[in-house]
């Protein structure tokens, strides 16, 4: 009996060391802040100028549930496109965890993409836009807010669309973005 609760013990030890060893998402943001290969930004969403934008009821509450992007970007070059495929995986596995919702697919003539969120559908605490292309690399964007919803992000991209920005102030990955 004492080696049944001996193996029970070890196999609940390694089942919990298996868990563990699966990086989040905010991990993975902070272990690549400071890669070369990357380009990491935190954008407060006033930057976005949405308040000086004519927007609709739906669209101000949309707005007022956001507080700040986090961007995290890989520019592929011909000397880390091993580099680029290895943590484009890294980066799906991460997505493909349980507690992350699909939201919706991209398939666009820039790239493929997905958007994900987590929390309860009525109470969305992040939404996850992550899009890659061969020729540029990939983007993970965390949107983080407050009770944000499914209909928010729609709002939120009309809203974008009606406002005045022109990326001005994302620097770095305002370019990587645009091309």
């Amino acid at each position: 009996m004492k080696q049944l609760s001996t193996y029970a013990l070890a196999f609940v030890a390694m089942l919990l060391g298996s868990c563990a060893s699966q990086q989040s998402l905010q991990e993975y943001y902070v272990d690549n802040s400071e890669n070369p290969n990357f380009i990491s930004v935190d954008i407060p969403a006033s930057v976005l100028k949405l308040n000086d934008a004519d927007l609709s009821e739906e669209q101000k509450a949309a707005v007022s549930s956001l507080k700040k992007f986090n961007v995290l970007a890989f520019r592929v070059q011909e000397d880390n496109v091993l580099e680029y495929k290895a943590e484009k995986t890294k980066v799906k596995e991460i997505l493909k965890g349980d507690d992350f919702v699909e939201l919706m697919k991209i398939n666009s003539s820039y790239g493929k993409g997905v958007i994900k969120y987590l929390g309860e559908e009525d109470a969305i605490d992040e939404v996850i836009i992550y899009g890659d292309s061969k020729e540029k690399g990939f983007a993970l964007i965390r949107v983080l807010g407050n009770d944000m919803n499914p209909a928010h992000i729609m709002q939120l991209m009309q809203a974008i669309q009606k406002s005045d920005f022109d990326g001005e102030g994302l620097g770095e990955i305002g370019e990587f973005l645009k091309g």
